[in-house]
This record gives structure tokens, sequence and C-alpha cells, in this order.
């Protein structure tokens, strides 16, 4: 059975959130202080609208001499972004990000996100399941000496 993004790759979770008219700036605060590279932006009903990530950040506003303390979300997010709904396979997720060179994917139910899956979580989890299956063929083959 191939893992699917919520339970295999990622738990489902509260995802932290911003706004539009957020600053750039405020945006940072956040995203350091919670530890992520990518933020989802939602409207006021908390509906996904767009995702902004560090590499946006750079290339947009920084490289660009744009303040970050006057330049809001909604200027350079990325709108509509591709999403993944808890159900899709992990393998097909990978696909994806690596065809179109994302880093970060909302996992979306019912229009809002339940997740965040990173190319990182994705590697992990193909790692894992690889690990497992050389354990199970290495049990297939040598039985359970090499287990034990």
């Amino acid at each position: 059975m191939q893992p699917k993004i919520i339970p295999d790759v990622v738990p489902r979770r509260n995802i932290r959130t911003v706004k539009v008219d957020t600053t750039i700036l405020d945006c940072a605060k956040v995203m350091a202080e919670i530890h992520v590279a990518a933020m989802i932006v939602v409207d006021d009903a908390g509906k996904l609208i767009g995702i902004l990530t560090e590499r946006d950040m750079v290339q947009r506003v920084l490289a660009k001499g744009l303040d970050p303390a006057q330049t809001s979300v909604g200027t350079i997010m990325t709108p509509n972004p591709d999403t993944l709904s808890p159900d899709d396979a992990a393998l097909d997720a990978l696909e994806l990000m690596t065809s179109r060179n994302y880093r970060h994917l909302p996992v979306v139910e019912n229009g809002r996100c339940v997740a965040m899956v990173s190319i990182r979580d994705l590697y992990a989890a193909a790692k894992s399941g690889l690990e497992e299956a050389i354990r199970e063929t290495e049990a297939f083959v040598f039985g359970d000496r090499h287990g034990a």
C-alpha cells in the first residue's frame, strides 16, 4: 500500500497562517518564531488563497530592494498554489514537487490547510519505506537471523 500524505508523511495540524495585508517583516518574524520556511495565506474566512516562501521573500523583496516593513504578503505571494489532499500518495506528491521545483505544498481539505508537506518530509518517508522494504527482503531471504 502506498503511503498517504496524512498520516504517513505528515500529521494533521493547526497551521499558522497570515493574511494578504500582513507585512513581509511581520511574516518573516512569525516564520522565524515557528521555524518554518513557508506560510499559508488565507482570506477572512480562513480559506487558502496563497503561499509565501523564504525564496519569495529573498527574490521578490530583498533582491529588488523593497522595504519588508512596507511590502505586504499579498503583493508577492503565489496565489492559488498547487495543493495536495490528505489521501494523495506520497510518491505522486514527490513527483509533482520535483517536476515543478516546489519545496513546500499545502495539504488542503475543504478549502482549509490541514498540513504543510516539504520535499524533506517526502524524502524521509521514501527513505523509511525503502529501509523497511530492505528489512523485509533480508528477513525473507536470510530468515530471522539478521533481524534478531
